[in-house]
């Protein structure tokens, strides 16, 4: 996966429009559509405006994920992590399996 395209996941992830992200950055909608295609690359002051909106920088360089601090997980997330570990392993690899699946559907939207 591209630089361009996982900009692209972040994006979508977030709920952002193309003119709403570059707009945040300080370039046009077509400038974003050319970072996501891989036609041209963001540059420190853009990815620093999109950290700011939630965007994971560090995924979209590298392609790795930067951990989570345990205290920063929401509720909501907490409550799924209480509930998941009350259940067996054999229905915990079903879950994840389905939670995987979602994510990866919602991903393509």
């Amino acid at each position: 996966m591209t630089i361009g395209e996982r900009l692209k996941e972040e994006r979508s992830r977030l709920g952002l429009s193309q003119t709403d992200l570059g707009a945040a950055g300080g370039v046009g909608k077509t400038t974003q559509i050319n970072y996501e295609k891989g036609s041209g690359s963001p540059d420190a002051k853009y990815l620093a405006a999109a950290a700011e909106l939630g965007v994971d920088v560090l995924y979209v360089v590298t392609g790795e994920r930067k951990p989570t601090a345990a205290g920063s997980i929401s509720t909501e997330a907490a409550k799924f992590l209480e509930v998941y570990q009350h259940i067996g392993e054999p229905d915990r690899e079903v879950l994840f399996r389905m939670a995987a699946a979602f994510a990866k559907a919602a991903s393509v939207m």
